[in-house]
């Protein structure tokens, strides 16, 4: 994958950042390990719904945290929040850990806590939105090592609230990327 338009920011412990600047994408991610665990926050969010969107992924590992975030020119609040995940988790090199996914998209919790996605899978996906991300999702997705907790948005989560303060910066940058899967189903994508 092209690092062109990341912006990282990694904080280890008490140590001073490192700061990468790429345009024209976002990206702030995060890493933090409690108890063997890497949980991992993430929200999306879509101004007009559809129109420009974005995620924000806050991830802690131990005492490292990392956040991520991207902008895309037009997509939807689940598409974000569905691909704020799937960043999330390919960013993740050891496949050993448990991860705890804390998100406040019911969509996506839901989908998978409450096994929406094996009867998707049964029927093909039929009539059912986001089939390109879902399918990368099953791509990554381990039920035995990955947890998905609801929790809710805008409200007293720290970890959530800054997802959402990264998603809503990355949709409002310049030159944001092109959410092929959701133009090319829409016919707008040459």
């Amino acid at each position: 994958m092209s690092r062109e338009g990341v912006v990282e920011r990694s904080e280890t412990g008490g140590e001073s950042e490192n700061i990468l600047t790429f345009k024209p994408r976002l990206f702030v991610w995060v890493f933090v390990l409690t108890n063997g665990k890497i949980h991992i926050y993430t929200d999306g969010a879509a101004s007009g719904n559809p129109g420009p969107g974005g995620y924000g992924i806050v991830m802690l590992f131990n005492q490292h945290r990392k956040e991520v975030s991207e902008g895309f020119r037009l997509t939807t609040n689940n598409r974000m929040e569905l691909l704020s995940v799937i960043e999330a988790l390919s960013m993740i090199k050891n496949k050993d850990y448990e991860v705890i996914v804390h998100s406040d998209s019911k969509y996506v919790v839901d989908a998978i806590n409450l096994k929406w996605i094996d009867n998707w899978i049964k029927i093909g996906f039929k009539n059912k939105a986001n089939v390109d991300l879902w399918l990368r999702f099953l791509d990554i997705y381990n039920p035995k090592k990955m947890k998905f907790v609801w929790v809710k948005g805008h409200a007293s989560n720290k970890e959530n609230n800054r997802c959402d303060e990264l998603a809503v910066s990355a949709y409002k940058q310049k030159n944001l990327k092109i959410d092929e899967g959701y133009e090319a189903s829409k016919g707008e994508l040459l």
